[in-house]
C-alpha cells in the first residue's frame, strides 16, 4: 500500500502484499513445471505488473505503482538497489507516474517484489485488464491554483480499488486521474475517469468545493475527449461515482473485441446519454452493495483536503514563473518573462513553483528521458531527508520536491547539479517525453527514445532548449504511451516504404493541448523519415520562438500561421528519402546499427 500518509513509519511487508508475492511464487513454479498454460500465466503475470519484453525469454519489465506519484526516501533507495542488482542500471519514470525496471529475469521477480513490498510498494494491477495506477497532480497540496488538495482523494481511490473484485478481469485497462484545478496538471481529460476539483456558489452566496467527473476519455489510435458526467459532484459522492463508472464498464465493455473494449467505445455503442444514465443509476443504488465506499473517505477525514491557497503577494503562473518579475509590452499590461542568464537563476525561473499561502516552495529535478541511475536515486533520497521535503514523480517523467523553503534553493540546485539533474526542464522544450519504444516494447515500431535523445541534443546545439511553452512527446506506435496526441509537437512511429525498402518514419502532429477542462488533440501535419525528425523540430521551435506574441500559446500561433498543414508546407523537403545507396543511414533507426525492419511481438497491452 502507499505509505505517504505516514512517511516515517518503519516499513514491514503488508500481509496482502506478502500474499500476492506468495501466490506469484506458486504460479511461477507451476508454469516452470509445465502445469500452467502460458496464456493463463501471462494474464496472471500482467495483473501483477510484470510485462514481457521484446527480447523474449526470461526478460521482464517490472512496473511499480506510485499512486499520484508519491515517493519516499526509502523507496528511492530501494529503486537504486533493484536497478543495480536486478535491472540494467537505471529505472524509468513513466507518463503515468509508475517506475519501470527492464531486463529483470523471471526467476528474480519474487525477490524483487519482496524488496518492493518491504518499502510499502506493489506492482499489483500495474498492467493487464485492471484499474491501473491512480494518477494525480504532482503539485497537489502545494499549488496556488488548486480548489482542493486531491492527495487523499487519490489515496483513498487507490486503497479502495486495489484488489477490488471489479478491478481484476475487466474488458480492458481502466485509468483514473485527479487534478486539483482546471489547469489539469493530472491530465484528467483523456482518461476513463478524470476528476477535476471545482467550486460552486450556493444560494446563500457561500462556496462549496467538490468535483467535476469526466468519463470515457482515451488516446490510442482513435483519441476521445472525456465528457462531463454532471456539472458538480459532491465530495461524499465522488468515490461512489468512480465505482459506479467502473461497474458500468465491467458489465458493458466489449469482451469480444479488444480493439473496441475501452470505455471510450461505450459512448459509440450505447450513446453518451445512456452511459450517463447507467452510471448515475448504479450510484443511486450502490449503498446496498458491500463494496460501497461510503461518503467522505477516512483518509480525507484524517488528513484533510484543504487547498494550499495563494499568497497575497501576487499571482504565480501555473508553471511556476513569478509573474511579478515581468514588464509591460507597449503598455498593454501583457506579462513578459525576463529570462535570466545565470544557470541557477534559469533553474529557479523554470523549475520552481511558489506562491502558496503556507509559504512552501516546490522545485523540479529534471530526469533525462525519465531515466534515473542508482547514484541519482540515492542522492534524491538523501536530498529529501536533508531538506525535509516530500517528493513526487511527474507525468513528464521528472521528480518534484515539495515543502521547501526559499533559502534552501541554492543548496538544492548545487546538489542536483552534482548528479546531472539541475537542468531547467519543467515546461521547457528540452523536457522531451518518450515511451520506451522499440528498445523493449513488443508493439513499438520505432526507437522513440533514440529520436527523443537526438531532438534534445539538437535543441541544445541550436540554443533552443530553454524555449518555453512547447511540449514534445513521442510514441513508438499508435498506442500513444508517449501521449503524442496531447503535445504541442507530437511524433507517432510508423513504417515507411521508400525505393521498395522499409524505413523508420514518424507522423508529425502539431497543436495538442490539455487544460481548462478541455483537450485539443494534435492535428496531423506530415510524415517524416525518422532521421529528419530533429531538423523538423528545430525549424518549428525556431519559428515559434521568433514569431509568437507575448504570452501566446503554441496552438494559437499555429492557427494563425496556417495551421498544422500550413506549417508542414514549409517542411515539405524533409519528407524525402534518398536511395539506400545514396544515404544508407536514412534506413537505419536511431540507436540502431542495422537496416530498419518492423519486428513486432505478441501484444501484452493492446
Amino acid at each position: 500500500m502507499s505509505q505517504t500518509l505516514s512517511p516515517n513509519t518503519a516499513y514491514v511487508i503488508d500481509p496482502e502484499i506478502e500474499a500476492d508475492i506468495s501466490k506469484f511464487e506458486m504460479m511461477l513454479a507451476k508454469f516452470k513445471a509445465g502445469e500452467l498454460d502460458e496464456d493463463v500465466f501471462r494474464v496472471f503475470r500482467l495483473a501483477n505488473g510484470i510485462y514481457g519484453q521484446r527480447q523474449g525469454g526470461n526478460n521482464q519489465m517490472v512496473r511499480v505503482k506510485a499512486p499520484y506519484g508519491a515517493i519516499t526516501p526509502e523507496q528511492l533507495e530501494m529503486f537504486a538497489e533493484i536497478a543495480e542488482q536486478h535491472s540494467r542500471g537505471w529505472g524509468h519514470i513513466t507518463t503515468r507516474q509508475n517506475v519501470q525496471f527492464h531486463f529483470v529475469q523471471l526467476d528474480d521477480i519474487p525477490n524483487v517484489l519482496r524488496k518492493l513490498g518491504s518499502v510499502g510498494m506493489t506492482t499489483r494491477e500495474a498492467c493487464g485488464d485492471t484499474v491501473r495506477n491512480i494518477q494525480g497532480c504532482h503539485l497537489a497540496g502545494a499549488c496556488p491554483h488548486e480548489k482542493l488538495d486531491i492527495t487523499q482523494w487519490a489515496e483513498a481511490t487507490f486503497r479502495h480499488l486495489l484488489r477490488h473484485p471489479y478491478s481484476q478481469r475487466l474488458p480492458r485497462k481502466f485509468k483514473i486521474n485527479f487534478s486539483g484545478c482546471e489547469t489539469d496538471c493530472g491530465q484528467a481529460m483523456f482518461n476513463d475517469v478524470g476528476v477535476i476539483a471545482v467550486t460552486r456558489t450556493l444560494d446563500d452566496g457561500s462556496t462549496e468545493a467538490g468535483f467535476r467527473v469526466f468519463l470515457a476519455g482515451g488516446l490510442g489510435a482513435t483519441p476521445h475527449a472525456a465528457l462531463a458526467l454532471e456539472p458538480f459532484t459532491a465530495r461524499e459522492d465522488l468515490l461512489p461515482t468512480i465505482e459506479s463508472a467502473l461497474r458500468v464498464f465491467e458489465q458493458t465493455g466489449n469482451r469480444d473485441n479488444r480493439i473496441r473494449a475501452r470505455m471510450k467505445w461505450l459512448v459509440d455503442t450505447l450513446g453518451w446519454d445512456e452511459v450517463k444514465r447507467r452510471v448515475i443509476a448504479q450510484r443511486r443504488l450502490l449503498p446496498a452493495s458491500s463494496s460501497w465506499p461510503g461518503g467522505i473517505p477516512v483518509e480525507v477525514l484524517e488528513f484533510g483536503d484543504k487547498p494550499a491557497g495563494r499568497t497575497a503577494d501576487g499571482p504565480v503562473s501555473a508553471i511556476g514563473q513569478n509573474l511579478d518579475r515581468t514588464v509591460n509590452l507597449n503598455g498593454n499590461g501583457v506579462p513578459v518573462s525576463i529570462t535570466p542568464r545565470n544557470a541557477r537563476d534559469r533553474w529557479v525561473d523554470s523549475n520552481v513553483v511558489r506562491g502558496t499561502a503556507n509559504g512552501t516552495v516546490s522545485a523540479y529535478a529534471w530526469a533525462h528521458l525519465g531515466d534515473i541511475t542508482p547514484v541519482q536515486f540515492r542522492a534524491l533520497a538523501a536530498i529529501a531527508r536533508e531538506f525535509n521535503a516530500t517528493a513526487r514523480l511527474t507525468n513528464r517523467q521528472n521528480i518534484v520536491f515539495r515543502d521547501l523553503r526559499d533559502d534552501q534553493l541554492g543548496a538544492l540546485h548545487s546538489r542536483l547539479d552534482e548528479i546531472g539533474m539541475a537542468q531547467p526542464g519543467a515546461e521547457l522544450v528540452r523536457d522531451v517525453v518518450s515511451c520506451p519504444g522499440a528498445d523493449t516494447c513488443n508493439l513499438s515500431i520505432t526507437q522513440s527514445r533514440g529520436l527523443a535523445r537526438a531532438i534534445g541534443e539538437r535543441l541544445e546545439e541550436e540554443g533552443l532548449a530553454d524555449v518555453g511553452g512547447v511540449r514534445i512527446n513521442i510514441s513508438g506506435c499508435m498506442n500513444s504511451c508517449g501521449h503524442h496526441h496531447t503535445a504541442d509537437i507530437g511524433f507517432m512511429g510508423a513504417e515507411r516504404r521508400a525505393h521498395g525498402v522499409a524505413a523508420p518514419g514518424y507522423q508529425l502532429l502539431l497543436g495538442g493541448y490539455v487544460g481548462q477542462e478541455r483537450i485539443e488533440f494534435g492535428d496531423k501535419a506530415m510524415r517524416l523519415p525518422a532521421k529528419n525528425g530533429p531538423e523538423a523540430v528545430i525549424r518549428v521551435v525556431r519559428r515559434f520562438a521568433g514569431e509568437r506574441t507575448a504570452g501566446e500559446t503554441f496552438r494559437s500561433w499555429m492557427e494563425r500561421s496556417g495551421g498544422a498543414r500550413g506549417i508542414a508546407a514549409t517542411l515539405k523537403e524533409l519528407d524525402f528519402f534518398p536511395t539506400p545507396e545514396e544515404a544508407p543511414d536514412m534506413f537505419v533507426d536511431w540507436d540502431e546499427s542495422t537496416p530498419f525492419g518492423v519486428s513486432l511481438g505478441a501484444s501484452e497491452c493492446a
